[in-house]
């Protein structure tokens, strides 16, 4: 395992996670279920969708590096681009149509909890910048702690801090910082793209 990778991917993913759908799921479903069995549930959601994801951007690396390279800046690029026009159109809506008894055991909290997540997770943000991670470093495993371990602490954070994190988050101005290091990870990425071709 290499630390700089698991710091780089821990460091991209986390604000890119910060203002996403997937956090307020998370918030939403706090407000209906201990939280306990939401973090369980969407901790595993998260680790799963970080290991299909890393699993598609290792296959990546199987492809002519200058050709990954290109396709790992085209991903960025995309991720930035969509990150702005977030942040322009402001919060999203923190209000998920959740409707379950408020009596529900610890299993099947946890059972919701995942299934919500892993279904809102599919094609999201940070799934695309662990699978251009994956492709860039060739370091799987690394990409897999960090992006993972940045997923468990929204997890945390929404799960035991609830509505009360929402209110204070500046959404638009985190993803912003975040479109800006998905536009940095492009530029690089296209630049290693030139280098490969041009060797």
């Amino acid at each position: 395992m290499v630390l700089s990778v698991v710091l780089a991917s821990f460091v991209l993913i986390l604000p890119v996670e910060l203002p996403d759908k997937t956090l307020f799921a998370t918030l939403v479903l706090a407000t209906r279920f201990p939280p306990l069995p939401v973090f369980l549930g969407v901790g595993l959601a998260f680790g799963l969708q970080s290991a299909i994801a890393v699993t598609a951007g290792s296959l990546l690396t199987l492809l002519p590096e200058a050709l990954v390279r290109a396709v790992v800046a085209v991903l960025f690029l995309i991720g930035a681009v969509l990150l702005w026009r977030e942040a322009r159109k402001g919060a999203e809506d923190e209000e998920a149509a959740v409707q379950v008894r408020e009596s529900t055991s610890f299993l099947r909290a946890a059972a919701i909890s995942f299934g919500v997540l892993f279904a809102a997770e599919w094609g999201d943000l940070s799934q695309l910048a662990t699978a251009g991670l994956a492709a860039r470093f060739g370091e799987p495993l690394s990409v897999f702690v960090g992006a993972w371990a940045a997923l468990l602490v929204i997890a945390g954070l929404a799960a035991f801090l609830g509505r009360k994190l929402a209110d204070r988050l500046p959404v638009a101005l985190l993803h912003r910082i975040a479109a800006v290091l998905f536009l940095v990870f492009a530029i690089v990425a296209a630049v290693e793209t030139v280098r490969a071709l041009a060797g």
